[in-house]
């Protein structure tokens, strides 16, 4: 799904009005309407209050249809205008106008702390004080309201992004931005729902369609992707029947060192376990008899070293090479991995010790393959790419690191975000049990086997990052978060394969 700037999204309102020939207040009154059709199925005529605060803008405006419709089914609806300044939109004065149509009691309207209304905790609040358009955070007495809101254990509704937050900006003040239980957003998610300092504030949201032009959204460049389940389809490559191990390449898994082992036998069974054809851990001697009694199946060569690399010596063409995963940072260690880098001809993933190599060694960062993977976590990150400020300077310094060095780079974590130069792509799958041990030696493992199979490199990085977590969320719906380890996401990553087509099976069967 496309993610818009805010000017893109005003520029698909007015589009939309000029091409569907229908008014700015027409195109408020079906969002409104969405929200309402949203809250009518979840509460089914369900007596609780519902206090609805409204700002002077669009977003008011918003609340003002919702709240006019709540009541025309009957519901128990409270209005408050947070009444900031005399500047109204004209859409919101059309729908405040329109209220006396179904209610005796003109909204509240409020200037002052004074003026907070009691909400019980069984109540239900709405916040339509601020929209897309906020531009420097809520201060003074509407800082208190929000702050008064937060305090409230009633669950908060937002529309179309918690108050207070920005849709495509670095947080400046935390205090000031609702707190929301669920958002109801319009026709696309906004990119902060994705970033760790402000998806916080929306721990959940449903995207609403409000009938913005369906060409002009196709045609428009986004500033971000979030990857979901029908990405994730159109990438898969399906297998004919007469195929052979031959077909879905040679991957070979670097690293290892005397106590990291088991970095290489998870990245390797991952790498088995996503459909490459053959695969051979490359590893330093005291690894030997761990990674054959742990994984018949994968090949071994070891080092002439016995606890870390020393060099890396290839006596067959690989179809793509994962490295880094427990290999240490031994100078031994960083001369060979310096010497690879010059010598490797096939698609590349560099992970956890490779990257910290990268990050102490200007020489090895500069001679970084074209088109390699790089999978930092935040601490490699920042290693990487140097100290961010928030966020959206994070994404800045990484895109400039990417598109220096013409890589693609995984920021792990929650909603990982795969940077391809000026492209952002968000995950849209994975939970927090995820965070465990070995998980991104999996990860590391799974897009290397999916290099070896012929996936280009982005499709690899957004492929292999979706099943991963996909695999991750079906071990957490048997054990739970807590209980999850590394070998669990291996375990299921054929289910995630499955899931992938899961209920088109289940039509064609339904059709039979």
């Amino acid at each position: 799904m496309k993610i818009f700037s805010t000017d893109q999204l005003y520029e698909a309102d007015a589009y939309t009005i000029k091409k569907q020939k229908i008014s700015s207040a027409d195109l408020m009154e079906r969002a409104g309407n969405e929200c309402f059709n949203w809250l009518h199925q979840k509460m089914q005529g369900a007596a609780f209050p519902i206090h609805i605060f409204c700002g002077i803008g669009n977003n008011g405006g918003d609340g003002l249809v919702i709240g006019r419709l709540l009541m025309n089914h009957g519901y128990h609806v409270h209005i408050y205008i947070a009444n900031y300044t005399d500047k109204r939109s004209k859409d919101f004065l059309i729908n405040y106008n329109l209220i006396k149509e179904v209610s005796k009691e003109w909204p509240i309207l409020m200037t002052s702390e004074e003026d907070f209304p009691l909400i019980e905790e069984d109540d239900i609040i709405i916040d339509a004080l601020f929209g897309i358009g906020l531009n420097r955070p809520p201060e003074g007495w509407v800082l208190d309201l929000i702050q008064y809101l937060n305090k409230n254990k009633a669950f908060k509704l937002a529309i179309d992004i918690p108050s207070g937050l920005y849709p495509a900006r670095a947080l400046e003040d935390p205090e000031a931005v609702l707190e929301a239980d669920h958002t109801l957003t319009f026709q696309v998610p906004k990119l902060s729902f994705y970033l760790p300092d402000s998806a916080k504030f929306i721990p959940s949201f449903d995207v609403l369609d409000i009938g913005l032009d369906q060409e002009f959204l196709n045609d428009e460049k986004p500033i971000a992707v979030a990857f979901e389940r029908i990405d994730a389809q159109e990438l898969y490559k399906p297998r004919n029947k007469f195929d052979h191990k031959g077909d879905y390449g040679h991957t070979i898994i670097i690293g290892g060192s005397y106590g990291k082992i088991g970095a290489q036998v998870l990245a390797s069974k991952a790498a088995l376990k996503i459909g490459a054809g053959l695969v051979t851990a490359y590893i330093p001697q005291c690894g030997y008899e761990i990674v054959q009694s742990a994984i018949p199946e994968v090949m071994v060569v070891s080092d002439r070293f016995n606890e870390y690399i020393t060099s890396i010596e290839i006596d067959f063409k690989p179809s793509a090479v994962g490295i880094g995963m427990g290999m240490g940072t031994k100078k031994k260690t960083v001369l060979a991995l310096e010497k690879f880098f010059l010598e490797i001809k096939c698609p590349l993933v560099i992970d956890a010790d490779a990257l910290n190599c990268i990050s102490e060694n200007k020489s090895l960062k500069n001679s970084i393959p074209k088109d390699s993977i790089l999978t930092p976590h935040p601490g490699e990150l920042k290693r990487l790419i140097g100290e961010w400020n928030d966020d959206f300077h994070k994404i800045k310094l990484a895109k400039e690191f990417s598109l220096e060095h013409q890589v693609i780079i995984i920021i792990k974590g929650a909603n990982s975000l795969i940077i391809d130069g000026d492209e952002l792509y968000f995950n849209t799958t994975g939970n927090p049990g995820m965070a465990t041990a070995g998980s991104g030696d999996v990860l590391s493992g799974v897009l290397t086997g999916l290099l070896s199979q012929g996936y280009k490199p982005l499709q690899a990085a957004l492929f292999g990052v979706y099943l991963h977590g996909s695999a991750g969320d079906l071990a957490a719906g048997y054990l739970g978060f807590e209980a999850i380890i590394a070998s669990d996401i291996i375990d299921t990553v054929g289910n995630a394969y499955l899931n992938l087509f899961e209920e088109q099976q289940e039509n064609t069967k339904d059709e039979v």
